[in-house]
């Protein structure tokens, strides 16, 4: 089940309001057999996270868990470039914050309300080592959201305690709220460094409009030389001649274009009239999103949702 971007926070009976995590969306199915810990483009974290693998097996129950990992800073905030460091040094305290059960013991959960899922969910995973319930406030969703600003998070995730799981699904029963605009992109080509800068100079980026692949901006990649000089190393086998997007870009300079695979999430101002980022900012690479799936997130009013 997935979130719909929401133009403002808002108070309301009946309704949740948790953390927006910055990591990656998770799938955990738990059985006779082992664990499996996936993305939603079935990408297995196995191999990447064994301790949160290592912790399900202690369930010693039949079980399909949704949630997020992340990496977690010193004052308890999680952050993408933590979480992306990790998996190449192994350093940080990472979690993996859980925030639905859909099957428990074969017992299908996903028709039955959210506050009963989640019920169930907290007795589950009680004393399971670097599994968190991710929990939040009932109505109170304007303040939350101001804690949230305060704390430098992400953003929130609002949620109709009385709704279903509607799996693979974008839901108006969730929404999410962001303290600043954020947004995945493909990366369709690269300019060529100048200056002091080494390996490459701005990734130009797209979204998914039905087939076509459209402009949306472009921005420097990494923030290091050697995060630089990985994100390279990931492109070069990617290289085509042939431009990827609906209309030629205009860059201003030449460009090297790529297949368009890879997925980054960018932060930036605001967009421009005509479909523009402005000042966007290169956060890393996703490597749980498959590149068709990334489109332009346009707000909802949240006075005006229906599910």
């Amino acid at each position: 089940m997935l979130a719909t971007l929401a133009d403002a926070a808002f108070n309301r009976s009946d309704w949740l309001f948790e953390i927006k995590w910055d990591g990656y969306r998770a799938i955990a199915e738990v059985g006779p057999r082992g664990v499996e810990l996936y993305s939603r483009s079935q990408i297995s974290f196995n191999a990447a996270y064994p301790a949160i693998v290592k912790s399900l097996r202690q369930l010693d129950r039949r079980a399909i868990l949704d949630g997020e990992i992340v990496v977690l800073d010193d004052r308890g905030r999680s952050r993408f470039q933590l979480l992306q460091k990790y998996r190449k040094h192994g350093t940080g305290t990472l979690v993996y914050y859980v925030f639905d059960l859909l099957e428990v013991d074969g017992r299908d959960l996903r028709n039955e309300p959210l506050h009963f899922r989640q019920q169930e969910l907290k007795s589950l995973i009680r004393g399971l080592p670097g599994i968190a319930l991710s929990e939040g406030v009932a109505e109170r969703g304007i303040e939350f959201f101001g804690a949230a600003v305060d704390l430098g998070l992400e953003g929130i995730i609002a949620k109709d305690a009385n709704s279903p799981y509607r799996e693979g699904r974008r839901s108006r029963y969730w929404l999410k709220i962001k303290t600043h605009n954020r947004q995945e992109a493909v990366i369709g080509g690269f300019t060529a460094p100048r200056g002091s800068r080494a390996h490459l100079g701005a990734l130009v980026l797209g979204v998914y409009d039905g087939p076509d692949l459209v402009y949306i901006g472009h921005t420097g990649g990494g923030s290091s030389d050697k995060d630089l000089a990985d994100l390279r190393q990931r492109l070069d086998p990617l290289i085509q001649k042939p431009c990827p997007f609906r209309q030629r870009p205009k860059v201003n300079a030449p460009v090297q274009w790529v297949s368009p695979q890879l997925v980054c999430e960018v932060s930036f101002q605001e967009w421009s009239e005509g479909g523009r980022m402005r000042q966007p900012i290169f956060v890393g690479l996703r490597e749980d999103k498959p590149a068709v799936s990334v489109h332009r997130e346009r707000p909802v009013v949240p006075d005006r949702i229906d599910a």
